[in-house]
């Protein structure tokens, strides 16, 4: 009867019986359900993990980068500039331009940028863009102003208003043009030939000098005890005539611009005729010193590889004269006029509309942009006058030539020289021996090839060989600005 009224142990855990009274916890089934809910708090984990790292990384602290590129400190009626942003992490929210003066703030650019996604990251990480500031049209007068852009994130800092960096310059607003105007008188000038106008600015200004036609050539100041009072050479090329605009212009700082005229003549020349026939011999004899320089014609014609000489090598070694030959030296170093090769004879002279014929046929024509001199064979070549030697050196169809910078925009170029005999940067007197006279380049026999240039342009040397010309033209001018 005891036995049939007791549970054994196993009944117990079976029936999960308390022989006191209750049931009993069965382990097993406590250890499933702690998985459950492990599995379950793993799960959400999981699920949170990438919620919680995208809200912390929305949270990032890191302030987007900006840049302003102003072209220069002072603006004139209408300046464009750039602004750079970027924003590695969350996006470009927000940027905004304004322009400060006094009190008195003005908007120049307001603009967003869109999001995408969850977490609404911004679509533009970075970006450049362009603005123009144009003062007059949003009211603000000249003088300093402060240009200020503020740039914003997509982060949730500040209120999820983002993190912010702000860029600030500084710049002088000019919208008033500079006023310019010769002081000087009695301009006038030659077909070819040079001239020389004194002005003054209304402020300082990094361009201003003499317009001739579509040629520029820049003044310069610091000649006299008047800061305002400027000097400018200028030159009429022999293509040029009287219907060519001459006029002063400058710039200033802003880039604000102006014109003036002044009362000038100018003198048209007729420019002599001079037929060259070119001979075979001549080509057979000249054309191997060009070997180098005419490899894109070496099939052609002997008359035609004349022409690529004549033509193109003419018109690549003014471009590499005028890039060799650097600005002007300040003041003038020359004083009276410049001497000629000594015991010589004028062959051809400045400005000679030269026609080349082969058998008998007009084959090209070239202006004649210096004087030829001959006197004995390799006779030595003076310097023409105070200078300091810019080029020394092969120049193609010139030969070997040397340039002298006499200041003031001034230059003198002894070319087909046999031998030279001074360096660039020398300084040379008048009178010091340079080199000594050839036949080198496209010359025909022993000469020099004697030419003036006034920034780069070539002009007629008879006026610098003439010392009453350049008292009157040059010296006289600066004379009596000097004694005002």
């Amino acid at each position: 009867m005891l036995k049939n009224h007791c549970l054994t142990y196993f009944e117990l855990l079976l029936f999960r019986v308390n022989p006191f009274g209750g049931t009993i916890r069965n382990p097993l089934k406590d250890k499933q359900k702690r998985f459950k809910w492990g599995l379950l708090a793993t799960l959400c984990l999981i699920l949170a993990a990438p919620i919680g790292w995208g809200l912390l990384k929305r949270l990032e602290g890191e302030t987007p980068a900006i840049h302003m590129t102003l072209p220069k400190p002072v603006f004139g009626p209408s300046q464009p500039f750039s602004v750079s942003i970027s924003d590695r992490k969350t996006g470009l929210r927000h940027l905004r331009i304004e322009i400060i003066q006094g009190e008195k703030t003005h908007l120049l650019l307001d603009r967003g940028f869109p999001s995408t996604g969850f977490f609404k990251k911004g679509v533009i990480r970075e970006t450049e863009l362009a603005v123009t500031l144009e003062p007059r049209e949003m009211g603000i007068t000249d003088g300093n102003v402060l240009i200020r852009s503020t740039v914003w994130d997509y982060s949730w800092r500040n209120s999820s208003n983002g993190n912010q960096r702000v860029a600030e310059e500084t710049v002088l607003i000019d919208t008033v043009p500079p006023d310019i105007r010769a002081i000087s008188n009695a301009h006038n000038v030659s077909q070819g030939g040079a001239g020389l106008v004194i002005y003054r600015l209304s402020e300082p200004c990094p361009r201003s000098g003499v317009h001739v036609g579509t040629d520029f050539y820049p003044g310069a100041g610091g000649y006299f005890e008047d800061p305002s009072v400027y000097l400018a050479m200028f030159a009429l090329r022999v293509d040029q005539g009287r219907d060519t605009g001459i006029y002063l212009g400058a710039s200033d700082r802003a880039g604000n611009t102006s014109r003036a005229a002044f009362r000038h003549y100018i003198r048209p020349k007729r420019f002599p005729r001079d037929t060259i026939r070119i001979t075979d011999g001549f080509l057979k004899r000249k054309l191997p010193q060009f070997d180098a320089e005419l490899s894109p014609v070496a099939d052609k014609a002997p008359v035609d590889q004349f022409l690529y000489v004549n033509r193109t090598l003419r018109a690549s070694a003014y471009e590499r004269l005028s890039a060799v030959i650097p600005d002007t030296r300040p003041g003038m170093l020359w004083s009276g006029s410049f001497v000629r090769l000594p015991g010589s004879a004028r062959q051809a002279g400045f400005g000679d509309r030269r026609i080349y014929t082969h058998n008998g046929t007009e084959v090209d024509r070239q202006f004649h942009l210096g004087v030829d001199l001959a006197s004995v064979k390799h006779s030595p070549v003076p310097a023409a006058n105070h200078g300091k030697v810019v080029f020394a050196d092969a120049l193609s169809i010139y030969g070997n030539s040397v340039v002298i910078d006499h200041g003031l925009g001034l230059q003198s170029m002894y070319a087909h020289l046999s031998r030279i005999e001074v360096e660039p940067n020398q300084t040379v007197d008048r009178g010091d021996i340079i080199g000594y006279t050839g036949s080198t380049g496209l010359a025909g026999g022993d000469h020099l090839h004697y030419a003036m240039l006034v920034h780069h342009t070539f002009v007629n040397p008879l006026e610098w060989w003439d010392a009453k010309w350049i008292e009157n033209n040059v010296r006289n001018k600066i004379r009596a600005q000097r004694e005002r």
